[in-house]
């Protein structure tokens, strides 16, 4: 049975349990070795460099913007491509995917070098936090292209349908990450800091970045590389599916930054560190969850483009199911051992007391993410970059930022604020994604009707 016979036909719990256990697997210790990088430098280099790297962290978003864009957007035209076996479109995926990246990527490491220090100032980073941060944030820019192209073209793979193989040379690159960091961290001179990570990461990322470009020239069985070309006929679509995830990123950004800049205005240096480490936490968290949602996507798609409605339905409610019990694994460990994880990358025991409680508030309903991550594929998956696009756009900018903003000031100026604001948007965002889905699985209804007749 081919990947396509597979996707259309499988059970839909035999097919969560199959794309979902690697893809989940590999984007784990993908995001396990973001998690570790800061607690090498929380506990190896120091408690500012921690908040050096925090505050850094929302400008490294600006790549995923771009990863999630191309990628996206290009896994979602192959699947559909794949499923309607349509080998022209197929054929012009990678081409013009490394012409995308190579252009955007450039742009980026450019504008990102130059405007580091101004960025990093928006997040409240002053004195040797600022130094640190902008020799960390300037070295990540540098290997744009090398993670750019490594995450898009990993998005492919998972889009054929190969979850083992996008799981293998992530986790490679993750793996040699987490090796790397310590040994740069120890042979570079010290006044490096947080950068020596940085390094690391780039080495680990050029590496990985050879290695997929090596499985679509001589190994991929469905997408090969045939050149660097721009498929004008495709960039439109890209961009209309692919900016809904972009946005997630861009307004991640905006968020986290007003995010950190007002818990510092209201709670003082230390919140940097403190929010620095809750959303490390919560990137690893989510990984999981982000990585079901990949399997969910080239099944959501391939079956769309079969026209196969009824169990486009079913498939996706398997997929809710199985990512909400997902999350409220990661949601019990949270809430049960929060002291213990902000150690991790805190050294100071006063701040991680300070601490503990907005960390257990700030992920009161996480177990709710994996409707929501799976609501929001759905429709990425099928083209309907309009609902996913809203549901970005409220949760990540229109909603939050004036939560933030206005509820500090009416708890009499207290940084409690900032961190109710983040659950109390998400619960919000959920009852506006339940309301799009169910008039959504109305009207696969009415094309299931329609198709039969």
């Amino acid at each position: 049975m081919d990947v396509r016979d597979k996707l259309l036909v499988e059970s839909p719990w035999k097919l969560m349990f199959s794309l979902s256990a690697p893809a989940i697997l590999g984007q784990f210790v993908v995001g396990l070795y973001a998690f570790v990088d800061s607690i090498y430098v929380g506990q190896m280099v120091g408690t500012q460099a921690m908040s050096a790297v925090s505050a850094a962290s929302p400008f490294i978003l600006i790549n995923n913007a771009i990863a999630v864009l191309i990628g996206i957007g290009s896994g979602s035209i192959l699947s559909r491509a794949i499923g309607k076996n349509d080998k022209v479109t197929v054929d012009k995926i990678m081409g013009n995917l490394a012409f995308l990246v190579i252009l955007l990527s450039s742009i980026v490491m450019i504008v990102g070098f130059i405007f580091a220090p101004g960025f990093l100032s928006l997040a409240g980073a002053e004195g040797k936090v600022l130094y640190m941060g902008v020799s960390y944030l300037r070295t990540v820019y540098i290997g744009s292209i090398f993670v750019n192209f490594m995450q898009v073209a990993n998005m492919i793979i998972r889009a054929e349908g190969r979850m083992k193989t996008a799981m293998g040379i992530m986790a490679g690159g993750a793996i040699l990450n987490i090796v790397l960091d310590p040994i740069f961290i120890i042979i570079l001179p010290s006044s490096y800091g947080p950068q020596a990570v940085a390094v690391a990461t780039v080495v680990s990322q050029f590496i990985q970045a050879l290695v997929t470009l090596i499985y679509f020239l001589k190994k991929s069985p469905i997408v090969r590389f045939h050149g660097i070309r721009v498929a004008k006929e495709l960039v439109p679509e890209i961009f209309a599916v692919g900016t809904s995830a972009m946005f997630m990123q861009v307004m991640a950004l905006i968020q986290m930054t007003v995010v950190y800049n007002t818990a510092v205005r209201f709670g003082g240096e230390t919140q940097i560190a403190l929010m620095g480490a809750a959303q490390r936490v919560l990137q690893l968290a989510f990984v999981p969850i982000w990585g079901m949602s990949q399997g969910l996507q080239p099944v959501v798609g391939t079956n769309f483009g079969a026209e196969e409605y009824s169990r486009v339905k079913s498939v996706t409610n398997t997929f809710i199911i199985g990512s909400t019990c997902l999350a409220g694994i990661f949601f019990a460990i949270i809430e049960l051992f929060p002291a213990q994880i902000l150690s991790a990358f805190i050294t100071d025991s006063r701040i991680v007391s300070a601490g503990v409680d907005n960390f257990r508030l700030m992920y009161s309903i996480f177990p709710t993410y994996g409707l929501l991550i799976m609501i929001i594929t759905y429709f990425q998956a099928i083209g309907k970059a309009k609902q996913a696009g809203l549901m970005v756009l409220l949760r990540q900018l229109v909603l939050v930022i004036p939560l933030v903003l206005l509820l500090p000031v009416l708890l009499n100026n207290s940084v409690l604020g900032v961190w109710l604001a983040l659950p109390l948007n998400d619960i919000i965002i959920l009852i506006i994604a339940i309301v799009l889905l169910i008039k959504e699985y109305k009207y696969l209804d009415r094309l299931s009707e329609n198709t039969e007749i």
